[in-house]
């Protein structure tokens, strides 16, 4: 029962810490402007990231009042947050400006916001190989901060490039975390539980303000925080102790954002881009170019999304 009072929690104070985060938005003109590669034709307020973060810390607050055990690497993930969030925030104020923020420092940041979830306990430490007879191989440290760092850093870039289109990053996060929520619970790891059920209901409320027609986006500041935490969460839910067959739970819970971002970054390579650079090439983009709507498109990766959920579960159960 506490599971489901901090998810509704989480939800309502992001839902309703949203219209004064727009309003403010739009006094202060901290909006996205259009342009020929974006979706939206109007400007958007650009601080839902702040509400999703702001109903994160607000229900893991209440978790730890209420007298429920949080490891330490509950501390790292929140501290790595906030450096990922506000390095987004940075990132998006200089786009309310029509101006880039240079890559570098913000991949920095990520970093270093990536290592504290390693410092504080949170890394991939081996792989099981079950054949021809279960033996678990420990990875040296230094493998294991470099596996962990690629991992997070990773998520967090190709969960930026899915924020595209009204309420898909939210609907994705949302149906990933569920996931993850499942997958935490079976393995019997709480403090992954509580991250991710603080998650998805601040997914969730977030989305019931930015499904299309979207009234205010997350900007990096929110799809970075989601990512960071996604991954964050995969690593102490599924993540520390794995085996060949379960290391694909966790690619597939995060199936969409990851495939499609493996995909563009690849492009663009091939093509001689910078595989950060922006560009139309996603597949929610390749789906409005083929005639669907936007609402139309959401969906089908929804669909998608949660056929790669179902899979992991199934992995995870065929696992033991």
């Amino acid at each position: 029962m506490i599971e489901l009072f901090i998810g509704l929690l989480a939800f309502f104070v992001t839902w309703m810490t949203v219209p004064f985060l727009r309003n403010l938005a739009i006094r202060f003109h901290f909006v996205d402007m259009p342009n020929h590669r974006k979706v939206h034709k109007d400007p958007l307020p650009m601080l839902g990231g702040a509400a999703i973060f702001f109903g994160l810390i607000v229900s893991l607050l209440v978790v730890k009042w209420l007298g429920y055990p949080l490891d330490k690497v509950n501390v790292g993930i929140v501290a790595g947050a906030i450096m990922v969030f506000a390095i987004g925030l940075i990132d998006d104020y200089f786009k309310t400006r029509s101006k880039d923020f240079p890559a570098f420092p913000r991949f920095i940041i990520q970093i270093a916001a990536a290592y504290l979830v390693v410092h504080f306990g949170g890394a991939v430490r081996g792989i099981g190989i079950p054949y021809p007879e279960y033996h678990y191989i420990i990875f040296p440290h230094s493998i294991s901060v470099v596996l962990t760092v690629i991992w997070i850093v990773g998520v967090i870039n190709v969960f930026n490039f899915l924020d595209g289109i009204d309420g898909l990053a939210a609907g994705i996060a949302a149906i990933s975390s569920i996931t993850l929520v499942s997958v935490a619970l079976v393995q019997g790891q709480m403090n992954a539980a509580f991250c991710a059920i603080a998650l998805t209901g601040s997914s969730l409320g977030f989305l019931k303000h930015n499904f299309f027609p979207a009234r205010i986006i997350m900007g990096d500041s929110g799809s970075g925080l989601i990512g960071f935490l996604l991954a964050s969460i995969a690593i102490i839910g599924t993540m520390k102790k794995i085996t060949i067959l379960s290391i694909f739970v966790p690619i597939l819970a995060l199936g969409v954002p990851i495939l499609d971002g493996i995909r563009v970054v690849i492009q663009r390579m091939m093509k001689g881009k910078a595989p950060y650079a922006a560009d139309r090439t996603h597949g929610h983009h390749k789906l409005l170019d083929a005639g669907f709507t936007q609402k139309q498109a959401v969906f089908i990766l929804y669909l998608i999304g949660t056929c790669f959920s179902l899979t992991s579960v199934i992995i995870l159960l065929l696992n033991g």
